[in-house]
């Protein structure tokens, strides 16, 4: 698997995610359903040039939802709490 398929997207607009990242410097980010742990280490310090001390991953069942009269369910999606170490941060708003 390649190092930009292992990373979708950062989580960086919800309150957990705000909380985390400032108290415990953890982040978040929605990654692809295959990838394990050491992927996610490898693609963060390299896409980011950081050090990452920690990756806990879960696994976000989809919600039932309707349209119309049909019953969908949205997709499974997987999420890693990433760690860093203390001298590191990573900023996603540099033009900002």
């Amino acid at each position: 698997m390649q190092i930009e398929d292992v990373i979708k997207r950062p989580l960086i607009l919800t309150e957990k995610g705000s909380i985390l990242r400032d108290d415990e410097n953890k982040y978040l980010f929605e990654v692809d359903l295959r990838a394990n742990k050491i992927e996610i280490k490898k693609a963060v310090e390299e896409l980011f040039k950081v050090n990452v001390l920690d990756v806990n991953t879960l696994i976000v069942r989809g919600k039932p939802k309707r349209m119309g009269r049909r019953r969908l369910k949205t997709r499974n999606w997987k999420k890693a709490i990433v760690t860093l170490g203390p001298d590191d941060s990573i900023d996603f708003y540099e033009g900002a």
